[in-house]
């Protein structure tokens, strides 16, 4: 039995796994992210699969820390991949533990230290009677690969686009050119059109990390537009859609090509963004960055510092949002059942 809290950030869903699930080996979170990936990953089917997930379903993992500092560890589970770090999960996971009583609270603020795989990053929680208002963490170091470099898209010939990582490398296109305004109706098209301009990143401009080459290569698109504005709601400085894969990319097989839209504003796409930005000199440190996704929900971003990863020029991001509780369950799994580990079908996943 897996005992396990749904949330959603902004509307991206992020389920939590707080029970059920003993110590996973290894030194360091990452060690444990490879070890689930490598030798159990059929947790991370059976949990965003169907019956129990949908395509734009991610997975957490509570882990006891590695770290002498900090207070808990998590791996992050998608469709496709098992990411060093996410902002929505991340708030996601923060909400959870504080919420449900998991660590220790203290209101106004709630301070934590939480071990991700793409390293440590430190947390502030906004709480008022109990309920988590805001989460701002800092994330581990975000920059630019590429700037406004040309690829070759089949079926849409010369595109420009920035690569960039914020805890996972992005490839970032602007949305006008390609035809889109970043609306829901748009999904659909969106979806395609992004996996196509991913494909090509990855094939045209390969990237690893300087510090961890076990992080490599482009695994998510962006697409970057104009922000809705109007009295609803204070005008954000750019609005984005980011396409989550939800099947391997194959020329020859079209309804391979799907993916999921993130639902909310991004967390690791806004620092990607955020980075690319500021080595094109259009964002300064100290600046907030109010960054709308395609529900019209915001996360506000903010550049504190500049540091070297490697041989790029970085900074130093933090970010902010708040998750939502949406509900407590206690997964099984029948030893009969002819479906263990989930399944897929093309009317709503790639086959």
């Amino acid at each position: 039995m897996i005992t396990a809290v749904d949330a959603h950030a902004c509307g991206e869903p992020g389920r939590v796994i707080t029970g059920g699930v003993l110590d996973v080996p290894g030194k360091t979170m990452f060690e444990k992210m490879r070890h689930l990936e490598t030798h159990a990953d059929q947790l991370r089917l059976r949990m965003l699969r169907e019956p129990r997930g949908y395509p734009a379903a991610n997975c957490n993992l509570i882990l006891p820390s590695t770290h002498p500092e900090a207070d808990a560890g998590f791996v992050i589970m998608e469709q496709m991949e098992y990411p060093g770090m996410s902002g929505t999960n991340t708030i996601c996971v923060v909400t959870v533990l504080i919420e449900t009583g998991m660590v220790a609270v203290e209101e106004p603020i709630t301070r934590l230290k939480l071990e991700t795989p793409a390293g440590l990053i430190g947390v502030e929680a906004e709480v008022r009677n109990g309920k988590v208002k805001k989460v701002t963490f800092r994330n581990v170091p975000a920059f630019a690969t590429h700037l406004d470099t040309p690829i070759e898209v089949r079926g849409l010939g010369t595109v420009k686009v920035d690569v960039a990582y914020g805890g996972m490398f992005y490839v970032i296109a602007e949305a006008a050119p390609l035809g889109f305004r970043l609306t829901p109706d748009e999904a659909r098209d969106i979806v395609r059109v992004a996996e196509t301009i991913k494909a090509a990143a990855r094939e045209q401009l390969p990237v690893v990390h300087p510090e961890n080459a076990g992080i490599a290569g482009v695994s998510i698109a962006q697409l970057s537009g104009e922000p809705s504005g109007g009295p609803s709601r204070p005008r954000a400085h750019r609005k984005n859609t980011v396409v989550v894969s939800t099947g391997a990319f194959d020329w020859s097989r079209p309804s391979s090509w799907t993916g999921a839209l993130d639902r909310s504003p991004c967390g690791t796409g806004t620092c990607a963004k955020m980075a690319a930005l500021h080595a094109k000199g259009k964002l300064p440190l100290g600046q907030d960055f109010v960054h709308e996704g395609i529900l019209g929900t915001t996360f506000t971003g903010r550049l504190i510092e500049e540091t070297r990863v490697g041989p790029y020029r970085a900074v130093v991001p933090t970010l902010s949002g708040q998750a939502w509780i949406t509900g407590f369950a206690q997964y099984v799994v029948d030893p009969e059942d002819p479906f263990p580990e989930g399944f897929t079908i093309g009317d709503i996943w790639a086959q």
